[in-house]
């Protein structure tokens, strides 16, 4: 028989599922794949239940129903300043996954070069390539993360069609300060690229951060996709919503992929996550200290355990050198290790990297969004095994 796309046949399975997989059947705490314990906010999902009972359950606009694209117009204007015309900019998809695919499907030709910075999440890179991207990668250095201008000014060329970054960053926890975004924006503005920004992240930030959007800086408005996701904004990562906001020139491509992936998104799914999104701000404060109190938690004891904790700025994460513990294995292996031996899963950054036998092999990902019954079984596991 003729051989399947060699690309996409010869990838691996995704770390999440391996790891996870693992935990099942070793009945590990699994503090490896970034899901909370949350069930999210009752009147979210209690709008989504209604609407599924009451609403309208047939195919919904391609777009997304108007009331939740104008509940992200109205969000982008509150929490960045920024005026969105809901109708022409604005896209309701599949979860952000999928509002990456629409833009890296949509935008990327054949031979395009394409920014990225690793450590970076496991989807771009499979993506880029099956686009036809050429990959041009620039790394961050733990443990502080910091953004080597030279060598992302070197990335850049008359070829580069866009960069494509997280911020708040998974896996490494970083925060882009505005600084770095406005020598991200001038690189694009120089070589007339795109800037595509996964934002899913936004709203959880530590220590008095604040999250910036690219697409607020200077001339960027026209150059920028910004991708939000429900799932990480309300704790509901099984409903898979994500929202895409783009210039209109941008959005119509981006549109036209997005129709022929999944077209549409369950329409009381796009009802609830539009109720999250007018929510009171105290909401998603409470969202940011609840974890910044759960990473401290987390942190403060796996540090007393022996690791060495890295900084975590944002997102679900806490990324921990394990070498002060006397493993002398690889990443891979200690997270395995914890798994079979101690009952507690972890995730390899070097997983993160397009070449992980080049990666950083000591650092291990560990997930806080969990109920502090979970963290405290997983510390105590921790804490008994390494005392062995």
């Amino acid at each position: 028989m003729k051989p399947a796309n060699s690309l996409m046949s010869g990838l691996g399975t995704t770390v999440f599922e391996v790891m996870s997989a693992l935990a099942r059947e070793h009945q590990s705490v699994n503090l490896g794949q970034g899901f909370p314990d949350d069930k999210g906010p009752h009147e979210v999902r209690a709008a989504a239940a209604d609407y599924l009972l009451n609403g309208h359950n047939q195919y919904p606009p391609m777009m997304g129903i108007p009331e939740l694209r104008q509940a992200v117009a109205q969000h982008a204007k509150h929490f960045q300043g920024l005026d969105v015309d809901w109708q022409s900019e604005v896209l309701v998809t599949s979860g952000a996954t999928e509002a990456l695919g629409d833009c890296l499907f949509g935008l990327i030709e054949p031979g395009d070069e394409v920014v990225l910075i690793e450590p970076l999440y496991d989807s771009y890179l499979p993506m880029v390539r099956r686009a036809g991207g050429i990959p041009k990668l620039v790394r961050l250095e733990p443990p502080t993360w910091r953004l080597p201008r030279e060598e992302l000014a070197a990335a850049f060329s008359d070829r580069t069609k866009l960069i494509l970054f997280n911020t708040p960053m998974n896996p490494c926890s970083k925060v882009f300060d505005r600084d770095e975004l406005d020598f991200i924006a001038a690189l694009c503005l120089k070589h007339d690229a795109y800037a595509i920004c996964d934002e899913v992240y936004e709203h959880i930030i530590f220590d008095d951060r604040r999250h910036v959007s690219i697409m607020t800086l200077p001339d960027m408005r026209a150059r920028t996709v910004r991708i939000g996701s429900a799932g990480k904004s309300f704790s509901l990562t099984g409903w898979k919503v994500g929202y895409v906001t783009a210039a209109p020139e941008l959005m119509k491509t981006i549109a036209k992929t997005h129709q022929f992936m999944t077209f549409t998104t369950p329409p009381n799914l796009q009802w609830g996550a539009a109720t999250g999104l007018r929510l009171a701000d105290d909401y998603y404060s409470t969202l940011a200290t609840d974890m910044q109190r759960k990473r401290d938690h987390l942190a403060v004891a796996l540090a007393g355990i022996g690791f060495d904790v890295l900084p975590a700025h944002g997102t679900y994460f806490v990324t921990t050198d394990f070498r002060p513990l006397g493993f002398n294995g690889t990443d891979d292996d200690f997270c395995r290790h914890i798994t079979v031996e101690a009952g507690v899963t972890a995730v390899p950054v070097s997983a993160f990297y397009d070449e992980p036998v080049r990666a950083p092999r000591h650092f291990a990902r560990f997930c806080f969004c969990k109920h502090d019954e979970t963290l405290d079984s997983a510390i105590e596991r921790l804490g008994r095994h390494f005392r062995r």
